[in-house]
């Protein structure tokens, strides 16, 4: 891996380690439709401005059937799932279950045209870190029903097609304009939604403070950095970040909760990291050819 992927593979094992813990406190007070709304409309405002302005918003009107498929299954329909799961399941184990996504991505990149081959060492990378997932939270599905594990499953599958769908449908296109287009189609559709689910009172501090976490750094932000690492490393190596995040998520709890930090913890946080880097380093073999993700217009 360059040290530029390095960097951003860096970045978003921390960004999207926190969602899980914003997500669980937001739905306290909030639906999880009305959740999306606020999100996706708060990280749109900030984007589409900017997207508008480098002129990177009219060359995707030839592709809107793609935009808008990438928009449903790597926004609307995963983020409104994650949110009824973390009702009734814990932060944790939703981690733990999203630590699938790369095994999906691989079966998705193996039965498609657009194959991307993951040898010995990238193999051994995925089960070393799906083994320290499962050191780091735990396998407790104690109080778990059906129907939430149902839906965080659908989230793994939407989360290893969408960055498919970029690559074989959207490449070329200017990264910028496809998220914020994305972002605001999603908010135009979830805003008659939502409105069904308004809250009595107006939401806490937490709360608050949680949506815009969300909607600024875990989304506005981390999209930029998503496609980038896409474009660095290839859809299936990208989401091994997955791996990661329950590690951070523990992280978070242990320093800002004050939870008790287990051997087991510290053993699987040293799996998922070393099974991160060898899922994710370049092998002899060719990479499939990667999205392109310059912009529209050269804004220099």
């Amino acid at each position: 891996m360059t040290r530029r992927g390095a960097v951003l593979f860096a970045a978003m094992c921390v960004i999207w380690g926190i969602p899980y813990l914003l997500i669980r406190v937001a739905v306290e007070e909030l639906s999880p439709a009305m959740l999306v709304l606020a999100r996706t409309a708060v990280a749109a405002l900030l984007l589409l401005p900017i997207a508008a302005f480098r002129r990177e918003l009219r060359v995707l009107l030839p592709y809107w059937a793609p935009v808008l498929a990438f928009a449903a299954i790597e926004i609307a329909v995963p983020w409104v799932l994650l949110g009824a799961a973390e009702q009734r399941l814990s932060s944790s184990l939703t981690g733990l279950l999203l630590a699938a996504v790369p095994i999906v991505g691989v079966v998705i990149a193996r039965t498609t045209g657009a194959r991307e081959g993951l040898g010995l060492q990238s193999g051994l990378g995925l089960l070393l870190g799906l083994v320290g997932v499962a050191a780091i939270v735990g396998l407790n599905l104690e109080g778990a029903s059906v129907v939430p594990l149902a839906e965080i499953g659908l989230v793994a599958v939407c989360y290893a097609v969408g960055p498919v769908i970029l690559q074989r449908w959207l490449s070329g296109l200017p990264a910028l304009g496809v998220i914020a287009a994305s972002l605001g189609v999603t908010a135009v559709v979830f805003a008659p939604i939502a409105a069904f689910s308004v809250p009595a009172q107006v939401p806490s501090g937490k709360v608050v403070g949680s949506v815009l976490g969300l909607a600024v750094v875990c989304t506005a932000v981390a999209f930029l950095l998503f496609f980038a690492l896409i474009a660095e490393i290839g859809p299936v190596r990208a989401t091994v970040i997955t791996y990661v995040n329950p590690a951070v998520a523990a992280v978070l709890g242990v320093s800002l909760l004050d939870e008790r930090f287990t051997p087991g913890m510290g053993i699987g946080f040293a799996l998922v990291l070393a099974g991160s880097v060898l899922a994710t380093r370049r092998g002899t073999e060719p990479d499939a050819p990667q999205p392109s993700l310059e912009p529209a217009c050269d804004s220099t």
